[in-house]
């Protein structure tokens, strides 16, 4: 075999093996399988979503997330301008747009052009403004890809197409005129006027014409002369003593014994005037300047830089009604600062002027009532929810939140004085209301049918309840004899504190331990009123939990609080057979001089769960507080000329001396003037039936006979008006108005002359 041959043999060898040999046994179990590979994976990344991108940019721009729009920029944008810088542009167009702050901004992604590493894409966005309506311009979105993401080619043409190139936005505002508050016979209480801050140093003052000088200053300002007096004398001779603010015509009216004044300055301003240093300065409120930290939110709202907006009461509840449409103008400028064109105008109109339901003669006077006490009155229309009078005191003059006044200089700001004067008493001051309460507790006792008007106890000086704890009467506190046996109309009439644990308790174990604290929220308490400005709804129980808490609630102690607004509220329904009326300070909204927009219209708000022949019951027993001979307020009211129904209180509170209470209402059913109902609360002022009942009595018997009858002098009066001092001087000018206010004939019979002056 020559070597060609071997080599045939061996490629015919190799290509056998390759092709396999015929399968025996053998090779059958020899041979191992090869396995099979599986299919090859193929990991494909997407490209990045450009809309989302653009989303994320918009979205961050609807929350004014400034730090996360800086985020989604490009590096080489990032690179040269700063985050500072990048945020300041978009608040300075959010100013000038006047952008909204909930809904500024709205989009709609139009088209999109994306290559493997830039993008384009043209957004609509509309511009919700505050002063200019919808403004809509379309934005050009150039994106790029780092690191696999889409992030945005930003330039200030993004804020606004305008703003390209460096152009800038500027706003020019238009100032409007604030609407008037007046009273209800139309008597300006707050006003746009001009005005004069009146002060006077002692030491300047001429001996010889101090007279002159007590009785035109009493006869401009609020003050009495016998008040001005006692300044004089106890002030050192380089004081300035401020007397309040007058409207320049007053001034006028005058000035010909001002010319003859030494030691007096007058200070002459414009400014919106709150009348008589303030009628229901607490309700009407007052305004205040744009702080720093609130700069940004009041310009974006188109406010001016230096204007003043509504702090408190209707002022700032009736912000946007007294205030007008704001006007505007909004220019584009180039970087030089050259008008190139108007992009946006809204014309301004004036603020609508607001009508209360406040009584002018009626408020002045009792503001000037309560002399140094803390506390608070609220009268109130029995038959309409209608406040004529809310007092808070210590008062405040709104005229010092004006810097242009002189007398901002010289007086401390009213929200750091002692008292809180600013402070509304009369819708937030939360309190215990004490035995006043005791007219819920005797309804809840007769609508559960546990008691009846015949039902009787002796009333002795303290009672043991719920199973040991001994409880006491007033009685007992004021060392007088116990009251004896009473039916529950009488323990009214007593005040009886035995008697109401007694249905504390007895409600309690009968099944009923909620019914008390029910009846109060049903009556109105725990709630808010309704009433237009701010308030605080006190607390009642949620649920009574032992029979002790039910005795406490039962005389109006516990963790109760109520406010004076609530109590005149429902003592309004007592009077008027149930119906809760929501209270209200506004009679009227409208233009000067123009169609109004608003007028008032009794709102029922809720009815007193009790039948009419209990109610009735309660009534006669408040009736008998008054006058019968063992009533709790005979002393002080019995006299009265003007037929009325009450209850005295006396709330022991944890910081001092008790509060005095008095609530109540009249009966008198004139044609004429509707009945009324009065809360009032002295702060830390003792016994309800001594020093709350006399201002009751003040109210109603200004209210019934136009201002003249002052009822009797208070416990803390020299003479009406003028509180008692070591010294008091006389004056010949006791009713402390300088304001001319119409007034009616007093009715025929009702001038109350057994009433002391």
């Amino acid at each position: 075999m020559n070597k060609a041959h071997l080599l045939i043999l061996i490629l015919l060898l190799v290509v056998t093996a390759c092709n396999g040999l015929p399968e025996t046994q053998e090779t059958a179990e020899s041979v191992t399988p090869t396995p099979t590979l599986p299919d090859p994976q193929v990991n494909i990344t997407p490209a990045p979503d450009v809309d989302e991108a653009i989303a994320r940019f918009m979205t961050a721009w609807q929350g004014e997330d400034y730090p996360t729009m800086y985020s989604l920029l490009a590096a080489g944008v990032r690179s040269s301008l700063t985050e500072e810088d990048f945020t300041a542009r978009y608040r300075d167009a959010a100013v000038a747009l006047t952008l909204q702050f909930d809904s500024g901004i709205e989009y709609d992604i139009q088209t999109t052009t994306t290559n493997p590493n830039d993008a384009l894409a043209t957004v609509s966005v509309n511009y919700n403004t505050y002063l200019f309506g919808t403004i809509n311009r379309p934005i050009e979105f150039a994106l790029t890809r780092e690191s696999g993401a889409w992030f945005v080619v930003w330039h200030p043409g993004m804020i606004l197409p305008e703003l390209a190139d460096g152009n800038q936005l500027e706003i020019v505002r238009q100032s409007t005129p604030r609407g008037n508050i007046y009273a209800k016979d139309g008597t300006p209480i707050v006003a746009n006027e001009d005005v004069v801050a009146i002060g006077f140093t002692p030491g300047g003052l001429n001996e010889d014409l101090l007279e002159l000088f007590y009785t035109t200053m009493a006869r401009m300002t609020i003050y009495q002369a016998a008040e001005i007096a006692e300044m004089v004398d106890t002030s050192l001779p380089g004081d300035y003593i401020s007397l309040g603010e007058v409207p320049e015509s007053e001034v006028d009216r005058n000035m010909g014994a001002l010319s003859s004044l030494s030691g007096v300055f007058l200070n002459y301003y414009s400014s919106r005037f709150y009348y008589d240093s303030g009628i229901a300065p607490q309700a009407v409120g007052h305004l205040t300047y744009i702080s720093e930290e609130d700069q940004y939110e009041y310009l974006r709202r188109g406010y001016s830089i230096s204007e003043r907006f509504g702090s408190t009461g209707l002022e700032n509840a009736y912000e946007d009604t007294l205030s007008g449409e704001r006007g505007a103008t909004l220019y584009l400028k180039d970087a030089n600062g050259a008008i190139l064109s108007k992009i946006a105008e809204k014309q301004a109109s004036p603020g609508q002027s607001i009508t209360t339901t406040i009584d002018y003669g009626l408020q002045y006077r009792l503001q000037q009532s309560l002399g140094n006490y803390r506390g608070a009155i609220v009268v109130m229309e029995v038959d309409t929810g209608r406040v004529l009078a809310m007092v808070s005191n210590p008062q405040f003059d709104p005229n010092l939140f004006d810097i242009n006044n002189t007398n901002f200089v010289y007086v401390n700001n009213p929200y750091i004085q002692p008292g809180d004067p600013v402070f509304n008493r009369a819708t937030s001051g939360q309190y215990p209301l004490g035995s006043v309460f005791k007219i819920i507790t005797m309804a809840a006792g007769l609508e559960s049918g546990v008691f009846t008007p015949e039902s009787e106890i002796y009333c002795g000086h303290s009672i043991t309840v719920c199973g040991g704890i001994e409880l006491f009467d007033w009685t007992f506190e004021k060392e007088r004899p116990p009251s004896g046996d009473l039916t529950l109309p009488e323990g009214l009439m007593r005040s009886c504190n035995p008697w109401f644990y007694y249905i504390g308790e007895q409600l309690f174990l009968q099944g009923y331990p909620n019914l008390i604290a029910d009846m109060s929220r049903d009556f109105g308490l725990g709630g808010l009123t309704g009433i237009e400005i701010s308030e605080q709804p006190g607390n009642i129980p949620q649920q009574v939990n032992t029979c002790d808490a039910n005795a406490q609630l039962s005389i109006g102690q516990g963790e109760m609080t109520v406010t004076p607004l609530q109590v005149a509220r429902f003592v309004s329904a007592v009077a008027n057979g149930g119906t809760l009326y929501r209270p209200a300070l506004i009679e009227q909204v409208g233009p000067e001089n123009g169609t109004p927009s608003y007028t008032f219209a009794p709102e029922d708000s809720g009815t007193l769960p009790v039948s009419e022949e209990n109610l009735k019951i309660i009534q006669d027993a408040m009736l008998e507080v008054i006058k019968n001979a063992r009533g709790t307020a005979q002393l002080q009211l019995g006299s009265m000329s003007y037929r009325a129904h009450g209850k005295t209180g006396t709330a022991q509170n944890p910081f001092g001396e008790s509060h005095a209470w008095f609530a109540g209402y009249t009966n008198v059913g004139s044609e004429i003037i509707p009945d009324i109902a009065v809360a009032v609360i002295l702060e830390n002022a003792g016994e309800g039936s001594e020093m709350a009942a006399p201002v009751f009595r003040r109210a109603v018997s200004l209210y019934f006979s136009d201002y003249v009858n002052t009822g009797i002098t208070l416990p803390w009066e020299a003479f009406p008006y003028v509180v008692a001092s070591p010294t008091p001087i006389p004056s010949n000018t006791p009713i402390p108005t300088n304001t001319p206010i119409a007034t009616e004939t007093p009715m025929e019979g009702e001038a109350g002359a057994d009433e002391s002056p």
